[in-house]
């Protein structure tokens, strides 16, 4: 399958539009690999920059998500001020100058920048006027440069300046209205929570991160209070969300904040454990696989490109970004990206039904199918049992190590001819499925996950390929 994340631009195979669920470059499909790179434009030198996007590029990466304006004082890496007194509305040259700049070594090297045009608590502070004058002035600044995707709010409820926010996306909407347009909400929200059917709006985002199951109220400024769910860390349950709000008009969602690798469990204390590499993978295949158009990774020394050893950065940050471009999280998704480029992945869709058992929580089997192909994601490394006669024909079996990317050829399979076709089990015939399989039931497919509690990580992913 063609796809637009390859060498040069993919922007040359033509504008970044939505299809459905999915993206496309014209017609060529586009998986949003993202990085998150909230303080780039205020922390890192032109050349610094360059470092930083030569390796995002090199790893398969297609997006970065930073903040052009992310906090006060409003100066970058060379001292220049953004506006004027802080008014978004008196933007000073050369701090935009420098910014596009920076947007163009992205450009050389592939890559859209998903830009915030300043972090989401500022909506509060600034009227919906100056901002459709900061609109106006984003969208012209930028007007040239074919990799740039708008991405308001920032870790922010719609609702709580809506007025502000609908100011912004109809301006950009009006004045660069090729773009794609996303809303980055409060974390475990949803922006079609805030914006369900508004016309400016392309790509729904949500916030999964950064709380464990049991950490649903720790009194700080983060809970969520008044929401009316709850998923803990089944990340997956927001794809689920936004395609039922949205199936008379399907559009693209991605988890664009899940909880970052080496940052704290619900952030605020460093007593707690910390989210690892294979924390990632799991949100990264759990969303997926259920559907998305693609993952946004996350490490709490890039997101703020802290530079020092000699103290900590936010959220008990004891590394430096350098150190952190190399960290396993972050290869981790690229070979997940490579994985899905090499499939007809936009004509797949969730495939829980394939499965006897997809199990809860943390002994959860994502499974995603399409066209000659099954994927199903073990995080805790269980058994892999397909449903009596989910399959026909012949099948090569592989395991993917989802830490290395390593394919590992199992054997190939001749699952026959159907004599029913699957149906939607319950979870009192998936029980009594699983008993029947472990029984050694012949019309039952098992495969047995090669995890040991020795190997360093225990979650491995299944690949079935259609071989007649």
């Amino acid at each position: 399958m063609k796809n637009s994340n390859a060498a040069g631009g993919p922007w040359d195979y033509g504008t970044l539009r939505t299809d459905g669920r999915y993206l496309r470059n014209g017609e060529t499909a586009f998986f949003w690999l993202g990085d998150t790179a909230w303080l780039l434009f205020q922390r890192l030198t032109e050349e610094e920059a360059e470092v930083y996007f030569r390796n995002r590029a090199e790893k398969g990466y297609s997006v970065i998500q930073a903040t052009l304006f992310h906090a006060v004082p409003d100066v970058n890496a060379y001292n220049e001020h953004a506006f004027e007194d802080l008014d978004i509305a008196k933007p000073l040259a050369a701090y935009w100058d420098r910014a596009d700049r920076i947007v163009g070594i992205a450009e050389k090297y592939g890559l859209y920048m998903g830009l915030l045009p300043h972090w989401g608590s500022y909506s509060k502070k600034y009227s919906a006027e100056q901002g459709r004058v900061y609109a106006r002035f984003l969208a012209e600044r930028f007007r040239n440069r074919p990799n740039v995707i708008w991405i308001l709010g920032g870790d922010t409820r719609g609702n709580e300046a809506a007025e502000y926010w609908n100011a912004m996306g109809t301006v950009f909407r009006e004045k660069d209205p090729e773009r794609l347009i996303c809303f980055h909400p409060f974390g475990r929200t949803t922006s079609i929570d805030f914006f369900p059917d508004t016309d400016w709006l392309d790509v729904h985002m949500f916030q999964s991160g950064h709380r464990r199951y049991d950490q649903t109220q720790l009194k700080a400024w983060d809970d969520n209070d008044g929401d009316s769910y709850s998923f803990g860390e089944d990340n997956w349950k927001y794809v689920d969300r936004v395609y039922k709000m949205t199936a008379d008009a399907p559009k693209p969602v991605l988890d664009a904040e899940p909880s970052y690798e080496n940052i704290p469990q619900g952030l605020h204390s460093g007593a707690e454990p910390y989210w690892r590499d294979h924390d990632v993978r799991r949100y990264a295949w759990w969303s997926v696989l259920e559907g998305a158009c693609g993952f946004t990774y996350g490490h709490n020394a890039i997101m703020q490109f802290w530079n020092t050893r000699d103290k900590a950065g936010g959220y008990n940050c004891w590394e430096t970004w350098q150190e952190a471009l190399h960290h396993p999280g972050s290869d981790s998704v690229s070979h997940m990206a490579r994985l899905l480029r090499s499939l007809d992945y936009t004509k797949g869709k969730a495939a829980r039904g394939l499965l006897v058992d997809n199990g809860d929580r943390y002994d959860r089997i994502a499974c995603f199918a399409g066209e000659g192909y099954v994927l199903a994601y073990s995080y805790t490394g269980r058994n892999i049992t397909l449903r009596e006669n989910a399959l026909t024909g012949r099948w090569a079996a592989y395991w993917m190590n989802p830490l290395t990317g390593a394919m590992s050829y199992m054997e190939t399979r001749d699952f026959g001819s159907a004599t029913s076709a699957p149906t939607a089990i319950s979870t009192a015939s998936a029980a009594a499925a699983a008993n029947a399989a472990a029984a050694g039931n012949p019309d039952l497919w098992t495969f047995r996950s090669p995890a040991k509690e020795y190997m360093p990580n225990p979650d491995w992913l299944l690949v079935l390929r259609r071989e007649d």
